[in-house]
């Protein structure tokens, strides 16, 4: 065997080896989990509030963490879209390959690797700066702080694949950027932002560190941006940190709940993506 397919042999080898540890990892999570919360997720988990003594092993559910959990990530996705659609088309559409868009662009890489715990300090302190306190309205802040760098980078690199040709062909028949933008741009890259949107939707509502100064923690549903608000992450936080087995087993049918609301969204990203991508010219 000559030394070409000896480095052919080496590298499948080793692609075989990264594919088998990262599905093993995956099996290994979602086994624990499922068997340790499987036993104790019941009707009651899904559709009730915790009662008094819940965190000593009384009845209740985490009704209150899954709708707030709902509450903050669409906040939050709504906020960062706002935000990040506008720069995304102008990195595309105005800037190009400027000094500028370039500097734009490795800002937001380098906040894609801010921990998240970063952001919650952050934003805890402009809290308290402002003599606010905890709330829903302050989650979905800090959330869509981290959000924004995720899902602008997401839409450009899937605006970055527009056909130039289709945008001279836009100009060639008298149409302005901010034309060419909104109306060709947005819609061939509908695949990108889609993806972008759910991505950043299944990172904030899977994330504890960013909202635990400052969206607070209740054993209620929230009625209004300024009440405090209970998430997922948080409720297997606290359930885990408490020494009854009967509750930390509540903690893993609470991850079972998140575990399921991820994969549904991967499940829609993955049917839209296909669906929108037939439109797309290439």
């Amino acid at each position: 065997m000559n030394r070409r397919k000896l480095e052919e042999a080496f590298f499948r080898g080793l692609m075989l080896l990264s594919i088998s540890i990262v599905l093993g990892s995956l099996v290994a999570v979602f086994s624990v989990v499922l068997l340790k919360g499987l036993p104790a997720l019941s009707l009651s988990m899904l559709t009730q509030t915790p009662k008094g003594g819940y965190y000593l092993g009384k009845e209740g559910g985490v009704l209150n963490a899954i709708i707030g959990s709902l509450y903050l990530a669409a906040g939050a996705t709504g906020l960062a879209f706002v935000l990040s659609l506008p720069i995304a088309l102008y990195l595309n559409e105005y800037a190009g390959n400027s000094r500028f868009a370039n500097f734009t662009r490795f800002s937001l890489d380098v906040l894609w690797g801010v921990p998240s715990i970063v952001y919650g300090a952050f934003a805890f302190i402009v809290m308290l700066s402002l003599g606010a306190r905890a709330s829903l309205l302050w989650g979905i802040i800090t959330v869509a702080l981290l959000m924004l760098p995720i899902m602008t980078r997401a839409m450009d690199e899937g605006m970055r694949m527009f056909p130039s040709k289709l945008r001279e062909a836009s100009y060639a028949l008298g149409s302005t950027k901010l034309e060419t933008a909104l109306k060709i741009l947005t819609r061939q890259a509908l695949p990108a932002v889609l993806t972008a949107v759910l991505l950043a939707f299944g990172r904030g509502i899977g994330d504890a560190a960013s909202v635990l100064f400052t969206a607070g923690y209740t054993d209620s549903v929230p009625q209004s941006l300024l009440d405090p608000v209970a998430t997922l992450p948080l409720a297997v936080f606290f359930q885990l940190g408490t020494p009854i087995p009967q509750v930390q087993q509540r903690a893993y049918a609470s991850g079972v709940i998140l575990l399921v609301l991820v994969l549904l969204l991967s499940a829609v990203s993955r049917f839209s993506t296909r669906k929108l991508t037939k439109y797309v010219i290439k």
